[in-house]
């Protein structure tokens, strides 16, 4: 039986730092023979983040009705959202909680002096500093929950270009991700960053397995055409080697490819 192929995480123009249109996607994932996307465009909502009020859910919602009635016979198409910080920005993440998406990503991008990772970088900020504050912001932001997936677990990997971690942190916070339901992503922008790993990676990776952790869902987390589906065959050997079962969220439900 042939394998189908999912890419839970694409950014399109409805994201500040993409200008791919949904049907440019949509004819690009037909093209490929991918079977099934999900557009989860950006919400971020720290002034410092370029893209701090850019998303328009009206005009996103109205263009995904188009092209998933356009495609329905040969795409399954999803509409989902990147929330950053849920745990920071929580009356905007319930009013967009409760709009009809297929699935929320929920992500940490700002946690130490409102710094975007590249800044922290270019500052000076200590990996170790960098580090031990973001677990603890991730840590907060599961234990909040109501997103289905987080993303991109080990983040400033892909700056810093190294990884730093407590296991009995992971431990923790992996926990909690399991006791509110949400699935870890296997997210591959790192390799398109001259980072030899996805996030997370086998280390990350094997604690969530000795957690009980069962479930991934893939994201390539595109923002140009030449970027879907990118370090597929990375994340799959992942999966394989220690037994997950890769899903896909419609309707804010768990569903096995």
């Amino acid at each position: 039986m042939k394998t189908r192929r999912c890419d839970m995480h694409i950014h399109s123009k409805y994201s500040c730092d993409s200008e791919t249109t949904l049907e440019e996607y949509c004819e690009k994932a037909i093209r490929d023979g991918i079977d099934i996307i999900c557009f989860s465009d950006h919400i971020d909502l720290n002034p410092n983040d370029p893209g701090c009020g850019y998303y328009e859910a009206e005009k996103h919602f109205a263009d995904f009705h188009k092209i998933r009635e356009k495609y329905k016979n040969k795409l399954f198409v999803l509409c989902g959202i990147e929330f950053g910080d849920p745990h920071v920005y929580t009356d905007e993440f319930s009013k967009y909680s409760a709009l009809d998406y297929d699935f929320i990503l929920g992500t940490v991008h700002f946690w130490y002096q409102d710094l975007y990772t590249a800044h922290m970088v270019l500052k000076g900020i200590p990996m170790e500093t960098c580090f031990e504050t973001y677990w603890e912001a991730v840590l907060t932001a599961v234990k909040y929950g109501g997103f289905d997936t987080f993303g991109h677990l080990d983040f400033p990997k892909r700056y810093y270009g190294g990884l730093l971690f407590d296991r009995d942190k992971i431990s923790e916070i992996y926990s909690e991700m399991l006791q509110r339901n949400i699935t870890l992503e296997i997210n591959t922008s790192s390799l398109r960053k001259k980072c030899p790993e996805s996030m997370p990676d086998k280390e990350l990776l094997s604690i969530y397995k000795e957690c009980g952790g069962k479930y991934i869902t893939f994201g390539s987390d595109a923002h140009r055409l030449d970027e879907l589906l990118f370090g597929y065959e990375h994340a799959k050997s992942l999966i394989d080697y220690f037994g997950f079962e890769e899903i896909y969220y419609s309707g804010r439900k768990a569903h096995t490819l």
